[in-house]
């Protein structure tokens, strides 16, 4: 579905037929079972309404109306894709689950102060805390504070008391760009201008590269000097992604995890010798 303006997407929602539950449960099948395009196509027209519904009820986060509905209409597709017609189900109730989830998730991909890992009690808090806190300051009073308040919402919706306050305290407030003019004592720019490069100067990442090659080519010359289990042992237990257990490792080679820790310290002193013998004594120390 293209994006389109949101008068567009309305008269055209509003315009498709309805479909009663035997004609829904026969694209749906259509759909499923032969990848109908035709139906599939008739099945998201029918219900471009109810995305529209859903998507009215976010306006107010301050996104294009247009977008919502463009990602609202994503969630209807997948909806459509695992909808089970055999179930006794109406289509509308389960895309109503997938074209809300789909609309959240890209309010909460836009708003800066929204960032990954958010937890699901984090996303109930960000949707529900001006709800939440109309209601409570209508039922507590005018002259309940601030932090009664947010201790109701944390214990309603299941998050820290100061996770509710700093979440307020940026809803409440606006965004500023980076393009946005900063004054100073020196000539005025943009903020983005004054925004400190924390990577490394190139000069240093180059000499970190080199060194870490040089260290790297050292270790594997090292390593020469290990016979074949103590080479095993030291690359499961030190060298791998995930270090093996000296259990693990023991019932491998039929002996002790005892054994496995006395060869593996063995190992490690061998090849520390071989590094400070060879090259650097700062570098084997840090094995």
């Amino acid at each position: 579905m293209a994006t389109g303006t949101g008068g567009h997407l309305t008269r055209a929602a509003m315009a498709a037929p309805f479909l009663d539950r035997e004609e829904e449960k026969v694209l749906a099948v259509r759909w499923k079972e032969a990848r109908d395009e035709v139906a599939l196509h008739r099945l998201a027209q029918a219900h471009m309404r109810l995305v529209i519904a859903i998507a009215a009820r976010f306006r107010h986060y301050g996104l294009p109306m247009a977008d919502l509905i463009q990602e609202g209409h994503v969630g209807l597709l997948e909806a459509a894709s695992r909808f089970e017609p055999e179930r006794d189900v109406r289509f509308s109730t389960y895309a109503t689950w997938w074209i809300r989830a789909s609309i959240q998730d890209y309010i909460l991909r836009n708003w800066s102060i929204v960032r990954g890992g958010t937890s699901s009690a984090q996303k109930a808090l960000f949707f529900n805390l001006r709800r939440l806190r109309a209601q409570l300051s209508q039922t507590l009073g005018s002259g309940v504070g601030s932090q009664a308040i947010h201790q109701h919402i944390a214990e309603a919706v299941g998050v820290s008391t100061r996770d509710v306050a700093v979440l307020d305290a940026r809803l409440s407030g606006a965004d500023v760009s980076l393009n946005a003019a900063a004054f100073g004592d020196d000539d005025a720019g943009e903020r983005l201008d004054r925004l400190a490069d924390e990577r490394p100067l190139q000069d240093e990442a180059v000499a970190e590269a080199i060194d870490t090659d040089r260290r790297v080519r050292w270790l594997k010359e090292a390593l020469r000097v290990l016979n074949a289990r103590e080479l095993r042992i030291l690359r499961a237990r030190r060298l791998g992604d995930e270090q093996a257990t000296l259990e693990s490792l023991g019932a491998c080679l039929g002996i002790s995890k005892e054994r496995v820790r006395q060869i593996e310290s063995r190992a490690l002193d061998k090849l520390r010798q071989a590094l400070i013998d060879r090259h650097d004594a700062d570098f084997a120390a840090r094995l």
